[in-house]
């Protein structure tokens, strides 16, 4: 039994990345005029949230979502939701579709095709060059002047132990908010881990539940105020996984 479960894993896990390319390949003449120019990205979003979607359930995920506060068409806003698996990016760009760019880590350049994509519509960060997380300050507030939203796993990456119900925030994501003046997007994320986790042999197709809790407002807020705000978003989405737990 247990080799019929290994060959499960591995088998999925490469269906994972044959899924990945399918609608890249199908769309690809569209997804390269897109990119062209910081002009296009808003029509590869939309691409994106097809390729999200075809992922999610080619995989055998199907999603359910509560929320407890809509998204303003045209809004910017900030996105934070706790990191547990590469689905995340998937889930959260069939969750919200206001336009907005991803602040993710370098390493998933490495990707074949997706990578190339990756590397020229996300703000990529090497968390150990603070060089890097300046640009990305300044690339980020650039989309955001721009009416982009931004999402960020204030994690700053998905701990190594995975008994770690929610990692610590970095203060990146609570910065740019205040600075302009934009509306934090706390998304709770409790299956992720369980479905799609970084651990090779592992996960199961299934049900992801998603939670958009009630946004945090940032006006009148100062850079005095970050880890305040920093924290009470990290206690909302922190409580919202304890009560999945519960159920």
């Amino acid at each position: 039994m247990k080799i019929f479960k290994i060959a499960f894993w591995i088998l999925w896990r490469i269906w994972f990345y044959v899924l990945m390319a399918i609608p890249i390949l199908i769309m690809l003449p569209f997804l390269v005029i897109s990119i062209l120019s910081e002009k296009g990205y808003p029509y590869f979003f939309k691409m994106a949230r097809i390729w999200a979607k075809f992922i999610l359930f080619g995989m055998g995920f199907f999603y359910t979502v509560k929320r407890e506060q809509k998204l303003v068409k045209g809004k910017s806003y900030m996105i934070v939701a706790n990191h547990t698996s590469m689905t995340d990016i998937m889930l959260t760009l069939a969750l919200i579709k206001n336009p907005f760019v991803f602040v993710g880590k370098k390493e998933l350049v490495k990707i074949p095709l997706f990578g190339f994509f990756y590397k020229r519509t996300c703000i990529l960060v090497d968390r150990s060059s603070s060089k890097s997380k300046n640009e990305v300050f300044k690339r980020a507030q650039n989309r955001l002047n721009q009416g982009l939203s931004i999402c960020i796993f204030p994690e700053g990456g998905v701990p190594d132990d995975e008994s770690i119900l929610l990692d610590e925030f970095k203060d990146g994501a609570f910065r740019l908010a205040i600075d302009h003046q934009i509306p934090i997007v706390p998304i709770v994320y409790p299956d992720n881990k369980e479905r799609f986790s970084y651990t090779f042999l592992s996960g199961s197709p299934g049900k992801m539940r998603a939670r958009i809790l009630p946004f945090v407002e940032t006006k009148g807020l100062t850079s005095d105020n970050r880890k305040e705000l920093r924290d009470q978003v990290r206690n909302m989405i922190y409580n919202g996984l304890v009560d999945y737990q519960k159920e």
